[in-house]
């Protein structure tokens, strides 16, 4: 529910306050939109600023956010896998910025590209999975520890990741349309 806040006189307001960065575009039907949009925004942020700086404190502060990702995607279950995969499953369009990254990892012994057929696959170096796993450190004590109340519901961080998986599908087929008009 959005907050309200009290008029004058300490009585509810009618209206709820919307926390938005363009209330411009919260004119209109689904208007609870742009602020999810902008919960999306401070959201991405504030993770961007936290893998870094968890990065950091594991002790490789010269990898960006896109770095990180795709190391961590690069050590999911211990599999190889591939250029094409990689910006699938992360979403990302330009496989350029992906293979920035894995050059980037793979010049500084985290990453290595094995030839398999005409595909190129790629896995984590010990170096990378050590580095992985103190991240993992750095994260359950900095992160994890952190949690607990209504952050602690795990039943609803699956709820919330569902939905974001379901939005993400919605504006990747709004950007389908807007690439047509």
């Amino acid at each position: 529910m959005t907050p309200t806040l009290p008029d004058a006189a300490g009585n509810p307001a009618l209206e709820p306050v919307r926390i938005l960065s363009s209330a411009h575009l919260a004119n209109g039907p689904h208007a609870e939109l742009s602020e999810l949009e902008f919960g999306l925004i401070i959201a991405h942020n504030a993770f961007s600023r936290w893998v870094a700086r968890c990065m950091a404190a594991a002790g490789e502060p010269d990898l960006g956010f896109n770095d990180i990702l795709v190391l961590h995607h690069v050590h999911h279950r211990q599999r190889g896998k591939k250029l094409a995969d990689i910006c699938f499953t992360l979403n990302f369009e330009d496989t350029h910025v992906i293979s920035y990254a894995l050059k980037k990892l793979a010049a500084l012994g985290l990453v290595q590209g094995e030839k398999a057929g005409k595909e190129v696959l790629y896995g984590t170096t010990a170096k990378g999975s050590a580095l992985i796993e103190a991240f993992r450190v750095v994260r359950g004590r900095c992160l994890l520890a952190a949690i607990d109340g209504d952050l602690a519901d795990g039943a609803a961080h699956a709820d919330a990741a569902r939905r974001l998986r379901s939005v993400s599908g919605l504006y990747d087929q709004a950007a389908r349309a807007a690439s047509s008009l």
